[in-house]
């Protein structure tokens, strides 16, 4: 049997009759298990359903800080589409999590809102410090443009991997190009080497504006992907600044044609750059054109 801080340790429940409530699974995890060896958590369906809101998995979360003093990595809402449709997901503030493992280094959210009300819910993020965090990953149907701005002006000095899912207005997304001047420029954030915009419904937007950025010239790894990007957001990127220092150009699931996905396989893959064009079976104009990721 592996170590205890070997693994990533899920707590998830079904909605079988048969399955204990998350309140049971935490108390029973917090007894079980020597906590303070746990490396990686990941709160999948059950934290985030009936019986557990997300602010009381994030209190739950910040009680028991100081057992959990070993933790590094920390997935909010591990859940499935059969299991909740990401619109449908609701995050709470997350910035108290952040705040009580000051030496967390991955933080992974998933979800933003239970619905379109504006009643005050949903995903929350506090402008702040944090010295260790280096990967922070938000997965979203609709990013609210107060989180992102809240990401854009916090000091993150260890961060190293970002990626923001954009989505659709429809499911929230108020997210602008403004908001996210400030990681385009990239002084806030001085160790970011792998940037993931993804998801956007003005994915062509944003890769414009990316392919003048001041951030791209150190990066490694650069996520435009599973959003709306067409020959126009590919040509942008071909006109701007050099792209043939990155390890990896992750395009996948687009509307680009197969010339201009050539003209960017021929510009990028000599200079050792991994491209990646992959449509997806998904990707079926015959509905339109949509992110990877919305419902």
């Amino acid at each position: 049997m592996p170590a205890v801080g070997d693994v990533a340790w899920r707590l998830s429940s079904t909605d079988a009759e048969d399955s204990e409530y998350f309140d049971d699974t935490w108390e029973r995890f917090l007894k079980t298990i020597d906590v303070a060896q746990v490396r990686a958590l990941v709160l999948g369906n059950g934290a985030y359903g009936i019986d557990c809101s997300a602010d009381e998995a994030v209190r739950k979360l910040v009680a028991a800080s100081d057992r959990l003093t070993g933790l590094k990595a920390l997935y909010l809402a591990d859940v499935t589409a059969e299991e909740c449709e990401l619109s449908w997901m609701e995050q709470g503030d997350v910035t108290p999590v952040l705040t009580a493992y000051p030496r967390l280094r991955e933080l992974a959210v998933r979800g933003s809102t239970s619905g379109l009300e504006e009643d005050g819910t949903g995903l929350r993020l506090t402008p702040l410090r944090h010295e260790h965090l280096r990967v922070l990953r938000l997965e979203n149907g609709g990013l609210p443009g107060e989180v992102a701005r809240a990401v854009a002006t916090s000091d993150l000095p260890a961060l190293e991997h970002l990626d923001l899912w954009l989505g659709q207005d429809y499911y929230g997304c108020t997210t602008t190009l403004t908001d996210l001047a400030p990681v385009l420029d990239g002084d806030r954030l001085p160790a970011l080497r792998r940037l993931g915009l993804q998801n956007s419904e003005r994915q062509d937007e944003i890769a414009a504006a990316v392919a003048g950025a001041p951030v791209v010239a150190r990066l490694t790894a650069l996520h435009l992907g599973l959003g709306i990007l067409s020959d126009a957001g590919a040509t942008a990127l071909l006109g701007g600044q050099p792209l043939t220092h990155l390890d990896e150009l992750d395009l996948r699931h687009h509307f680009v044609s197969d010339l201009m996905m050539e003209r960017v396989r021929e510009a990028l893959e000599p200079s050792g750059v991994r491209v990646n064009l992959d449509k997806l079976d998904a990707v079926d104009e015959s509905w339109g054109r949509y992110t990877a990721v919305g419902e």
